[in-house]
């Protein structure tokens, strides 16, 4: 099959032998990838990823080993979108670790993540997911829409892990690709949420999505610049910068929920944490179940998202031109 791998800072064109598939995985033929920022970061240096990248994608199954055969007819040729995380129980070991023992996949000890951590992802023909992973795609949602369910799926973690009833608005600094799916999905709970954003045309995604929208510049002159104040701020700017502006607008007793990834150290005083006695909450895999639903309501579209759509065999320039000023989502078809 035809796939690319990560080396010297570059994806390279690779032909590899299809997945092998343990009992109870299946091999998907990847239908669309997207490229995202953690994406980018991998080819940076992040968690020092060699092999296939790509963790965003709908797919088809196209086969399955160890069940049986009306199992089987259940999954065949049916739309699937996966959940990254890899754990214990899918790879059978024995004892599982504490974290599965507590439903806690997402953070298996011994897991592998799809296109991040030592499992080839979806910048290729086909992938292995284990089924315990995957969830059917209803044939309301487009592929357009299905390719993000799974960062949607992280931007619904947010509801799950904080209790939004308590909050009249929110703040979501960033106006990429993840904040963007942040804020969409905050506006289907609260009344009011703010973006906070240095590119005009980004903003105007947003507004265009019932979302308030201010515009900042992006570095340290924003801390004396932003006079706004909110009890629940998201942050997801990508920057290393971005967790200082984001403690600077959390106000005494807040919420600041933390999604940016990113290569590096983030150069940031904690004092405000400290002082202000703010709630510090990481964010970041979640339910797909909730982002599936989302799209099938119509509540949430994330297709005007998309740039423009290369063939997978153009990978390399996709991610190049992913990076560009202006660009949001970008997606791999495979031919």
């Amino acid at each position: 099959m035809l796939a690319f791998t990560v080396k010297n800072k570059n994806l390279v064109t690779r032909n590899k032998p299809l997945p092998r598939l343990r009992p109870r995985w299946a091999l998907i033929r990847v239908l669309l990838a997207g490229i995202c920022n953690t994406d980018v970061e991998i080819l940076r240096g992040y968690h020092a990823f060699r092999g296939v990248p790509g963790h965003e994608f709908v797919g088809e199954v196209a086969a399955v080993n160890g069940i049986s055969a009306s199992e089987k007819t259940k999954w065949l040729g049916k739309r699937v979108a996966g959940e990254i995380n890899v754990s214990c129980s899918a790879y059978n070991y024995r004892p599982v670790c504490a974290f599965c023992r507590r439903g806690l996949k997402t953070h298996c000890a011994r897991r592998t993540v799809l296109g991040i951590v030592n499992h080839d992802g979806a910048f290729a023909e086909y992938l292995a997911l284990p089924l315990e992973n995957l969830h059917r795609i209803p044939n309301s949602i487009t592929n357009e829409q299905a390719v993000f369910v799974e960062p949607l799926a992280a931007a619904c973690e947010i509801l799950a892990q904080v209790n939004v009833k308590q909050f009249r608005q929110a703040a979501v600094l960033g106006d990429g690709k993840l904040a963007q799916l942040i804020a969409r999905v905050l506006r289907t709970a609260l009344p009011t949420v703010v973006m906070f954003g240095k590119h005009k045309d980004k903003l105007q995604q947003a507004a265009a999505a019932h979302i308030e929208t201010q515009i900042v510049r992006g570095d340290a002159t924003d801390l004396k610049r932003v006079k706004d104040n909110f009890a629940l701020v998201v942050e997801a700017t990508g920057s290393p910068s971005g967790l200082a502006l984001a403690q600077h607008m959390t106000e005494p007793r807040g919420m600041l929920v933390l999604k940016s990834t990113f290569h590096g150290a983030a150069p940031v005083e904690t004092w405000p944490l400290v002082v202000k006695e703010i709630t510090l909450i990481g964010s970041r895999c979640g339910p797909f179940a909730k982002a599936i639903a989302l799209l099938h309501s119509k509540k949430v579209d994330p297709r005007p998202l998309i740039t423009r759509t290369f063939p997978l065999s153009e990978a390399p320039a996709a991610i190049h031109f992913a990076q560009q000023p202006g660009v949001m989502k970008v997606l791999l078809k495979s031919e």
